[in-house]
């Protein structure tokens, strides 16, 4: 699956070659993660507490062995299999199965993260979401697509008109948990769960919101070209554009208006309408 729009895209536009390659990868990785999904696999305990399966070992290992064969200078950071030349000016960054809790419950809202940054810079990424057919692409300087077609935001003036979503509440402590509850009280309805796939949804026009801490590189870098390209905004909590070294609290937004008043409300300032 291409990332190319019809439209000449700009000179700084992240090369169609290297969203084809992304394309490439989330092809070999369907087949990989499904002939398990549902099926008896072991499931192991990381030393951070975190589950993984031969699936997302196995998938990374496709996936690096592809970006190796193409791009042998360029860099990785994998979940499961460390990292490889940070130091170059490029580096993909890839999550085989993000929503392992999903996975082995039989749950389909597991995806699979694909990004690459310039710099540090997210500049491509992936969401593919393999066992319902599902995967937006988006890349500096193009439009987001879903499965082939435009995605786009949705408009939302405030954050009283806001659907909200996180993976789960458990996933903010102390002050994060603090903020998040203020911003949870003052928008139309918050949902749980979804993992990456909120954030697909959100460039879709599906929710206006997404909030969340403690995430990975893996978990963060193949969002913000996916939300960008569909006209969302997406940031840190302190409103500073993501990195591969950014702090792992995301805010996603499909308008940049519920945006900048949802990181007054985290940051303790600012007032929402009560619903």
């Amino acid at each position: 699956m291409s990332g190319a729009g019809t439209a000449a895209a700009p000179e700084d536009a992240c090369p169609v070659a290297f969203v084809e390659l992304a394309g490439r990868l989330a092809d070999a990785v369907r087949p990989i993660v499904l002939k398990l999904f549902r099926g008896v696999v072991t499931v192991e305990t990381k030393a951070d507490r975190s589950p993984v399966t031969a699936a997302d070992r196995e998938a990374e290992t496709a996936m690096r062995a592809m970006i190796a064969d193409a791009y042998p200078d360029h860099g990785i950071l994998g979940e499961e299999h460390g990292n490889e030349r940070l130091e170059a000016e490029y580096v993909w960054v890839l999550d085989p199965i993000d929503g392992t809790n999903a996975f082995v419950t039989g749950k389909p809202l597991f995806g699979t993260l694909i990004a690459l940054t310039h710099r540090g810079r997210p500049v491509l990424g992936v969401i593919d979401m393999p066992a319902l057919g599902e995967r937006w692409v988006g890349a500096r300087g193009r439009a987001t697509l879903f499965d082939g077609a435009p995605a786009k935001t949705r408009p939302c003036a405030e954050v009283a008109a806001a659907w909200l979503s996180a993976t789960s509440p458990g996933m903010f402590a102390d002050a994060e948990a603090a903020a998040f509850e203020r911003l949870s009280s003052g928008v139309r309805r918050t949902v749980y769960g979804g993992d990456c796939y909120n954030y697909g949804l959100l460039a879709s026009g599906h929710l206006d919101l997404v909030a969340e801490a403690g995430l990975k590189p893996y978990d963060l870098c193949s969002l913000a070209p996916v939300i960008e390209g569909a006209g969302g905004i997406i940031s840190d909590w302190r409103g500073q554009p993501l990195t591969i070294d950014s702090d792992g609290r995301v805010l996603a937004a499909g308008d940049g208006r519920a945006h900048a008043e949802a990181l007054a409300v985290l940051a303790g300032g600012g007032a929402v309408t009560s619903r």
